[in-house]
């Protein structure tokens, strides 16, 4: 059988290993949250990725002590396109100081639903609800991050 592959890479950036970085977006016209991160673009390295995505997403925010945390291991159809299958790769890491972008209290904390805004916040890794994704790895990675910082 023939298909395609989709790789996306994600960030886990913590704060004092007891909150966790989640970005509320909207994009393809549908709301959802998840790990900060994006796909890996053709001739770039995955960490190359990583770097890239909290610079665009993240006003230029630099990353430091970046460490693996998962790879998807279990079959997952990418929901967006259709006889592709989705690799998330999710690392650890924590944001280089001062933080250069906004982090709100709110979910989806943007004036009006347009493609591409995107708001971000902490959420207490303790608090964490696999529920509140909307992607099946995150959800999945949700569960796994409050089995190893509780």
């Amino acid at each position: 059988m023939k298909g395609n592959f989709i790789i996306r890479v994600y960030g886990i950036a913590l704060n004092n290993n007891k909150e966790v970085l989640i970005s509320d977006e909207f994009q393809l016209n549908t709301k959802m949250t998840k790990f900060p991160g994006g796909g890996l673009e053709y001739g770039e390295g995955i960490l190359d990725a990583l770097e890239r995505e909290f610079r665009e997403e993240c006003n230029g925010q630099e990353i430091k002590n970046v460490k693996h945390f998962y790879t998807t291991d279990f079959y997952q159809k990418a929901l967006f396109f259709d006889n592709t299958q989705l690799i998330g790769v999710y690392y650890t890491l924590k944001l280089v100081k001062p933080i250069k972008f906004k982090i709100s209290k709110n979910k989806f904390d943007f004036d009006k639903y347009k493609n591409g805004n995107q708001s971000f916040r902490w959420v207490k890794i303790k608090t964490l609800n696999k529920d509140d994704f909307t992607f099946p790895i995150d959800k999945f990675v949700a569960e796994k991050l409050k089995q190893n910082y509780l």
